[in-house]
């Protein structure tokens, strides 16, 4: 089992229109994808598509606003008043897969697979088994996003 390529980080933050803007105005984003409420997640999310060089594309952000106080962003937020770095997210061809592989290495999986913000299955594991960092894991989408 070998993980595929960085997909995007997750950044939580109170409010998606002022860090859209950040991400346009100072960042340079070449693209904001149009944002979507994720209810199962408990949050709204939007996509930022960052510069590449020399014709690639730059690794997505994927921006995360808490749906309401039961959202699990909400205590990371009132952690972070700012937001900030929630999760990394790698892909790998075959979720249930790469899942029996992290619990066979004994790290803990948080939860199920279920579908992700890009319509695909998703896992996370749990900082304190990523050097930690909070980790998702996403099957690869079959349609790039």
């Amino acid at each position: 089992m070998k993980l595929g390529r960085l997909n995007h980080i997750g950044v939580a933050t109170p409010s998606l229109e002022a860090s859209l803007a950040y991400y346009r105005d100072v960042m340079g984003a070449t693209l904001a994808h149009e944002p979507f409420d994720l209810p199962a997640q408990g949050v709204k999310v939007c996509f930022v598509d960052t510069p590449g060089e020399n014709g690639t594309e730059g690794t997505q952000i994927e921006l995360i606003e808490p749906l309401g106080e039961n959202s699990p962003i909400h205590g990371f937020i009132a952690k972070n008043p700012a937001g900030g770095q929630h999760h990394m997210c790698y892909e790998v061809p075959d979720i249930h897969e790469a899942k029996a592989w992290f619990e066979g290495l004994g790290k803990k999986v948080l939860g199920e697979p279920r579908i992700g913000a890009h319509g695909t299955l998703i896992f996370f594991v749990h900082p304190k088994d990523m050097n930690g960092v909070l980790t998702e894991i996403m099957e690869t989408p079959k349609e790039a996003h």
